[in-house]
């Protein structure tokens, strides 16, 4: 059947020839069966995984040689759409030669490119992404049942975005280290939310437990809290001079500075700044950063750039300060 007898041509177009060919021909539907596998002195699993966001259902047959755990021989049948048949028989391929331990690392992205003609080139279209999650989810249902445990046990993380595999944890630090205020820019820094856009907001293909909106309000609110117990902890400091305060009192205060009058247009040309350590010797307080993002390696980082952020500080805490790029 030509594609364009199926769907319009650029929407088809997105499909890659691999896709498009497995989803009419795959190489590995099918079923095993317990007596041939048990004759075979091999052991049989079966796992069905359904997604209830848009109805697809996957079964994977497993056959393994218990003297070592290797996957032998699999099969599957699928109840879904074309791009669920196609992920669905990648997936088996991949499992086909490895242990189950091995089996389990296997991803929706390494599905997703595995379909793929072209390396730079995405298999599918965005919304149709959730079909290789799925093929990532009877997985850890097999191997669950195999070994014994909650299919849940083999992951790790928090996953906010399955389709890009991003977890909460990364979210959090991104939005921290690059103090990203929007959605979109979360999206551009980590791809969460650039397919099926169900981690995004509530209302999307399928419910959540965490959305980027929520997540990256909770972050803000971290930051802007952070952000009051610096200024706070510097005050209590007593109106102590710089020279004087602790390790831990210089460096919140440091970065109180930097926050309220340089970080902002470091962001603002796609870079930023960490402190790295604070030293004093018998001439000056030396404050040893890094710069991040664009401004690693930028000219200006050892010239205008250095000479603002030097002098800011000797301007707001102490004349000594001496700033140290590294």
């Amino acid at each position: 059947m030509a594609k364009n007898d199926l769907l319009g041509a650029s929407l088809w177009d997105a499909y890659s020839n691999k896709v498009t060919t497995l989803m009419n021909s795959p190489k590995h539907q099918g079923e095993l069966f317990e007596d041939e596998v048990t004759a075979r002195g091999n052991k049989l699993i079966v796992a069905d995984f359904g997604a209830e966001s848009c109805g697809d259902a996957v079964r994977l047959y497993w056959e393994i040689d218990p003297a070592t755990d290797t996957i032998v021989n699999s099969k599957f049948k699928s109840f879904g759409c074309g791009t669920a048949i196609a992920s669905s028989d990648v997936m088996t391929e991949l499992c086909i030669g490895k242990t189950v331990q091995e089996a389990v690392k296997i991803t929706n992205i390494d599905v997703e490119f595995a379909l793929r003609d072209e390396p730079n080139t995405p298999a599918v279209p965005p919304q149709k992404m959730h079909c290789s999650v799925m093929a990532y989810d009877v997985i850890k249902k097999a191997a669950g049942l195999y070994l014994g445990v909650d299919a849940e046990s083999f992951e790790e993380e928090i996953i906010i975005c399955e389709c890009a595999r991003v977890s909460l944890q990364t979210v959090k630090e991104v939005i921290k280290l690059n103090d990203l205020k929007t959605v979109e820019q979360i999206t551009d820094y980590t791809k969460a939310g650039g397919f099926c856009k169900s981690c995004i907001k509530p209302g999307g293909h399928e419910a959540k437990e965490y959305y980027l909106v929520d997540i990256l309000a909770e972050t803000r609110r971290e930051m802007d809290e952070a952000k009051m117990k610096a200024a706070a902890d510097a005050s209590a400091a007593g109106g102590a001079k710089f020279e004087d305060m602790t390790l831990v009192q210089q460096i919140k205060a440091v970065d109180a500075i930097i926050d309220e009058n340089i970080r902002q247009f470091l962001i603002m040309d796609g870079g930023n700044m960490e402190i790295i350590d604070i030293k004093k010797n018998d001439e000056y307080i030396d404050i040893y950063i890094r710069y991040l993002g664009a401004c690693n390696g930028c000219a200006s980082s050892s010239t205008g750039t250095l000479y603002a952020i030097e002098s800011t500080l000797k301007e707001k805490l102490s004349k000594s300060i001496r700033v140290l790029p590294i």
